[in-house]
């Protein structure tokens, strides 16, 4: 078996694709539950956010799971395949690393990909698909990503999903002070936009929810308004900007619910951001007149702006990542020596019983202990120099100095 990462990311895959091959939670145990019974993956762990949908395994080859990959999501491999990547054993460790830590991130250091690893890791254990080697691996991941933001200026001048969204307000309005900002969903990132908004001090603050109960607790935090999603339309027309990520599998937000809001706002502007994969709102609501929708590709350009001033903590960061990553591969490598050591061990101790049990039979014959107990260890130093003697004695000439070396490492032996 074989450590591999594979899947498409922000930089291979546009997002009309990206939202393609998304899985929902409702879906990944599903998901984990085939690649591992039905596709020979030893261990298997999906990363799914909407800037990347990966897969982490442990298998003999990544071939099958590139194949079910687009067969689960009624894609032609063929389609896929120009947008993917594959890394295996040492880059694939690479790879978990620098995500974890922010490095292959769409905004540079963003933190919220570390929890959306651990979601990953969770689901991944509630359907029994994390092994051992995924266990460590992630765990690693973690630590290395706490190093790198601890040890590192990385996350400093981060600018966020969130921030760039407010930024981008701040182009089409002069203030948000006077404006109604509207976000559809009550999650992570949510909670995250509106904390940048908030602090802008907007008019008017709401949260739309399916459900009041999930959308109340957010929005009390930040004194705005909870609504349901069944009156997403009726409130649409008063919200100047709406800010939309859920995990709904279909648009939330449709062209004619945005052209009768902008009947009703007497075309004044609406500002959409839409940060979800698939998308919540219809790309052709981007071709209305006064409205301004934005995606998570197109705010891709806004969180570039301050790369060079991060470049000497990216450099720092690819530094931790490097010595962790040798770490890593170490302990795999040592892993690979496991099934040795434990027959070993099986061959000592099952010697050691057979002397044991001859040393057991002449006491109980009366034989004077200390003549026992010096037979035993006769016998077990016999059966443990024995089998290296023979085989140092038996090898060829050419074979018999690298055998001496060896013997010599392993016993510690004075050269």
């Amino acid at each position: 078996m074989t450590l591999y990462a594979l899947g498409l990311n922000h930089q291979t895959a546009p997002l009309a694709l990206r939202e393609r091959v998304a899985f929902h939670a409702e879906v990944l145990g599903d998901a984990l539950a085939q690649l591992t019974r039905r596709r020979g993956a030893a261990e298997a762990a999906i990363l799914s956010t909407c800037n990347r949908t990966e897969l982490y395994l442990s298998a003999p080859e990544p071939a099958q799971a590139l194949a079910w990959l687009a067969e689960f999501h009624h894609l032609r491999l063929e389609e896929l395949r120009p947008h993917l990547y594959t890394h295996a054993r040492e880059r694939a460790v690479r790879h978990a690393f620098r995500v974890a830590a922010g490095l292959d991130s769409m905004v540079l250091g963003e933190p919220q990909i570390l929890g959306q690893m651990k979601e990953a890791v969770r689901a991944a254990e509630s359907a029994g698909t994390l092994g051992t080697l995924l266990h460590r691996l992630f765990q690693r991941s973690f630590a290395v990503a706490k190093e790198v933001r601890t040890a590192t200026e990385i996350g400093a001048a981060s600018v966020s999903m969130a921030a760039a969204a407010v930024k981008l307000a701040l182009r089409i309005f002069p203030s948000l002070a006077e404006q109604r900002v509207l976000f559809i969903g009550a999650g992570e990132m949510i909670e995250l936009c509106a904390t940048h908004f908030a602090a802008q001090r907007p008019r008017v603050l709401t949260i739309a929810n399916r459900t009041r109960e999930r959308a109340e607790p957010l929005a009390h935090r930040f004194g705005g308004t909870a609504i349901e999603l069944r009156d997403l339309g009726a409130q649409l027309a008063v919200h100047d900007i709406v800010v939309s990520c859920t995990a709904s599998s279909l648009p939330i937000v449709g062209k004619g619910m945005v052209e009768r809001a902008l009947r009703a706002r007497r075309r004044r502007p609406l500002f959409l951001v839409d940060l979800a994969v698939p998308r919540d709102i219809e790309p052709e609501v981007g071709d209305l007149d006064d409205v301004f929708l934005y995606t998570v590709d197109d705010l891709q350009q806004i969180v570039r702006g301050n790369l060079d001033a991060r470049r000497s903590a990216i450099e720092q960061a690819e530094a931790i990542i490097e010595t962790q990553v040798g770490q890593f591969i170490h302990w795999m490598e040592s892993r690979a020596a496991v099934p040795l050591i434990r027959a070993l061990h099986e061959e000592a101790e099952a010697a050691r019983r057979r002397e044991l049990e001859r040393a057991l039979r002449r006491l109980a014959a009366g034989e004077e202990a200390a003549r026992v107990l010096e037979a035993l260890s006769r016998g077990l130093t016999a059966k443990l120099v024995h089998a290296p003697t023979q085989v140092l004695n038996e090898a060829p000439a050419q074979e018999r100095h690298a055998l001496g070396e060896a013997l010599r490492r392993l016993f510690r032996l004075p050269s």
